[in-house]
């Protein structure tokens, strides 16, 4: 299949709106906390809500979607964001607020596997810089929400959220074009032959072996990450008295970092080896992860800013790498990595708020430093072959 720039960049483009969306709920919590009385575990339970729903359905509709491709399953699934951002604007209820995270996640569950697939599609072969290029977006998306949030949403309260439902429609239009292209590529004409898969570059226990190190790794990074995109703001306002607004445009420096450190670890890898820079990106936070809890508020911006450069760069590597040792499973995959990343963030979320109920918001990122010294589980992942690097 020939590469597509049209399609990366409208899929990188709905993967900013619909990340956009979601991380409209973390940045609001301080408002919702004020509002509904909320406290940290409800908070926390809130962002379970949101990404355990993700997180299961992703891999059963990546496994689904393997077998069946669905050309406009894209738009449906962004149509389930829709409702909940409405819902979300207009919920008057800690169980309304529960609702509208979930049908967020689900949203999120049938947007990532299937976006991936297609983003992979139309790589041309560019596989880890189309894997970067479609990550991107949605980082870029999770940048802008806060600083959207900051700016159109405490000043005009919480109905001004249902607004951003308007980007679930144009996102909707978007994939619905997509989709189309999908149809066009021949992977759902009943009499076109099937391309033989690949052989998996290493045994079945080496496979196994090799996912289980991925999925250690991709735990150190999103509970690392849940941190930032709960906590960060509650942190700034606890220990510097920052205001609401300025803590949420120290996040969305946390998050900007996060989107440049994305754009590069894909072609990154294309060129030195996936392997490498999962290595370098998890286990090379440990030093500035260290220092954050004991650092002023200029050394927090400083640190934060390196650790998000540094740490967004392993994903994307990590997605092709598994899609690499599981050809012909693109979906499946992708659907595992991605789920178990936003479980992993919504149970990491909720354990992280009751630590802070229990003990201090500080406490949570003195505990918290510690996570990327698991990326010493890099060491251990086989060199497969890739374009002759390792």
């Amino acid at each position: 299949m020939k590469f597509s720039a049209r399609i990366l960049a409208s899929l990188s483009f709905c993967h900013l709106l619909n990340d956009l969306m979601q991380s409209l709920l973390p940045s609001i919590y301080p408002m919702l906390k004020q509002t509904f009385g909320l406290s940290f575990r409800q908070i926390g339970l809130i962002t379970l809500v949101s990404q355990i729903t993700a997180s299961l359905l992703q891999p059963a509709i990546g496994v689904y979607t393997d077998r069946r491709p669905q050309p406009h399953s894209l738009a449906v699934g962004m149509s389930f964001t829709l409702v909940g951002m409405i819902l979300l604007g207009f919920g008057l209820s800690f169980s309304a607020l529960l609702v509208a995270a979930a049908l967020i996640g689900l949203g999120s569950a049938v947007f990532h596997p299937e976006s991936s697939r297609i983003a992979r599609l139309a790589s041309g072969g560019r596989h880890g810089f189309a894997q970067a290029f479609f990550q991107v977006g949605g980082n870029v998306g999770s940048a802008v929400g806060p600083l959207l949030a900051a700016f159109l949403v405490l000043p005009y309260g919480q109905r001004a959220i249902a607004w951003f439902a308007l980007a679930a429609l144009v996102g909707i239009l978007f994939l619905w074009n997509v989709g189309n292209w999908y149809k066009q590529t021949g992977v759902f004409n009943p009499g076109a032959v099937a391309a033989p898969l690949a052989r998996a570059p290493l045994s079945p226990r080496q496979t196994r072996v090799a996912l289980g190190l991925l999925i250690g790794l991709i735990f150190s990074k999103y509970i690392y990450l849940a941190s930032f995109g709960s906590y960060y703001t509650f942190y700034l306002m606890s220990r510097f008295n920052l205001s609401v607004r300025s803590a949420q445009l120290h996040l969305f420096l946390f998050l900007g970092a996060v989107a440049a450190g994305t754009i590069f670890g894909g072609p990154i890898g294309d060129r030195f080896g996936r392997r490498r820079v999962i290595l370098w990106s998890i286990l090379g936070v440990l030093p500035f992860a260290l220092a954050l809890p004991y650092v002023d508020l200029f050394w927090t911006r400083v640190l934060s800013v390196v650790i998000g450069l540094i740490l967004a760069s392993a994903f994307s590597a990590i997605i092709v790498y598994a899609q690499e040792l599981v050809p012909g499973r693109v979906g499946t995959i992708s659907g595992l990595f991605f789920g178990f990343a936003f479980g992993t963030a919504g149970i990491g979320a909720a354990v992280l708020g009751e630590l802070a109920d229990r003990t201090s918001i500080a406490t949570v990122y003195l505990v918290c430093s510690y996570l990327p010294a698991i990326g010493v589980l890099a060491f251990w992942l086989p060199r497969i072959n890739q374009a002759g690097r390792s």
